[in-house]
Parts: structure tokens; sequence; C-alpha cells
């Protein structure tokens, strides 16, 4: 049963006298991926900042369930169920695939359980590693060097790190850049696995990738949220056409 997992209200973040996120409003429910689209600037990564804690907004709300976490520190509201990937490849180049999904599980034990015990000994961090690769499609490659493996699949790597975590709702920030056609296809069909226990929120430039995946789009000019709706109705709007897709985008 479709339900609201994370939720913002009227969020908004100032840089002196910039604006770079202003008033937005929006609803993250498990079963639907909600993409945000916008050209360079237009506060994307400024909205993802402010969900997961790396930014605190200058006013406005933050629901992830039935908690407000506004103003709450990354690893808290991480703690809390929400996982994110970033721009920029964010993992341990020198370490095995599953050493890096065995790090990510292991972070969750009660701090005293990191002293007492070994993170290979504990069963319930294994488990979640295991589940994890499983998920991201990367058991064929647990033993190969993280450094070693192309970037499409270090990004499913760390999609798979994000997982062994057991988050609720995922933030992806842009997980299809530089990937070619193949590796794209394949991260496609990773995400759309993924929806069914999830929340997610998927800031991304590739349009292909946007309309396949979405079930509810938001466009975003200048801080501002011009457009939200069904991929149709976005696709379709006059204001979103002129402003950021283009009449043959749009059309094609």
């Amino acid at each position: 049963m479709a339900e609201v997992l994370l939720s913002a209200r009227q969020l908004t973040k100032r840089f002196g006298g910039l604006a770079a996120v202003n008033d937005v409003t929006l609803d993250l429910w498990r079963d639907r991926i909600h993409a945000v689209i916008g050209p360079n600037g237009a506060g994307k990564s400024t909205l993802t900042n402010l969900l997961s804690g790396d930014l605190r907004p200058t006013a406005g709300q933050v629901q992830l369930g039935s908690r407000d976490v506004t103003g709450w520190s990354p690893e808290k509201i991480s703690r809390a169920g929400l996982g994110r990937s970033y721009q920029k490849t964010n993992i341990f180049l020198p370490f095995t695939v599953w050493e890096n999904v065995r790090l990510a599980a292991q972070s969750r034990l009660p701090q005293a359980a990191r002293w007492l015990r070994l993170a290979a000994s504990v069963g319930e961090v294994n488990t979640r590693a295991e589940r994890a690769l499983e998920l991201a499609g990367l058991q064929p490659r647990r033993e190969a060097i993280a450094g070693t493996i192309s970037h499409g699949e270090q990004r499913q790597l760390e999609i798979a790190m994000t997982l062994a975590t057991q988050p609720q709702v995922l933030l992806l920030d842009e997980p299809l850049a530089g990937m070619g056609t193949v590796e794209a296809e394949r991260m496609v069909e990773l995400l759309l696995r993924l929806k069914k226990d999830h929340a997610m929120l998927l800031v991304e430039h590739d349009m292909d990738a946007v309309f396949a995946l979405a079930d509810h789009l938001t466009v975003m000019v200048n801080g501002q949220v011009i457009a939200s709706g069904t991929p149709q109705e976005v696709r379709a709007d006059a204001g979103v056409q002129s402003a950021y897709l283009g009449e043959e985008e749009a059309h094609g």
C-alpha cells in the first residue's frame, strides 16, 4: 500500500540574498520514483542536501516517516532511514566490493559492538551485506577491487552500500552520470527493482531515463518549482517546454 515516507513543506535555503531553493513542497511515496529535473543551477542538488541534512534549511520542514527531522545531522537522518548517493562516487577504492558493502552494513551496529566484535563475525552484518549485493546485482563481482571495476559498477556499488544501511528513502543524485548505454540500462533496471520497497528521489539529466523511471516529475528553475505532476503532464506543459525541455524534446 502506497504511503508517504518523506515530506518537505515550503523548504527554503538562502545564501545571502540568493534563494537557491525557494518554497519547495513535495512528498516521496513508497513504490514511486519522484524525479527532479531542471537546468544547471536550478537548485536540485541543494534540495537533495536539504532533505539529507547536509544543509540546514533557512525555512520550511522535512518529515521522515512520523518524525520531524528538520535540522538533524546527516548521520542522524541516515540512521532514521534515509540513504543517498552523491554526484561523485563515494567508495573505498582499495577495498573489495564485498568489503565496501560490509563496512556500510557495519556502520549500523551499536557503537559497543564495533569495539567488542569483528564485523566479519557478526551474522547480521553479513546478512545485510549479502542482501545489498544481491539487490544491486554485484554478487559476481564481490571479490573485485573497487578501484578496478567499471564506472557503472562503481555506481552500483555505491547504491549497494546505501542499501546495506537499510534505508526506506533513497535520494539519488545523478546515478547515471557518465554511463554508456549498456551501463545506463543496467542502472535503470536496478532502480526499478528497488522501487517496490523504497521511496526514491531521483535527480538526473538523462531525460530518456527520467521518463522511463519517474512516476512523478518536478521541474525546478532558479530554485523554484515551475511544474509538478506525471511525466506526461509535465512534458505537455508549455512553461516547461519553453523554460527547459524545448519544443523538440518535449514532443520527440
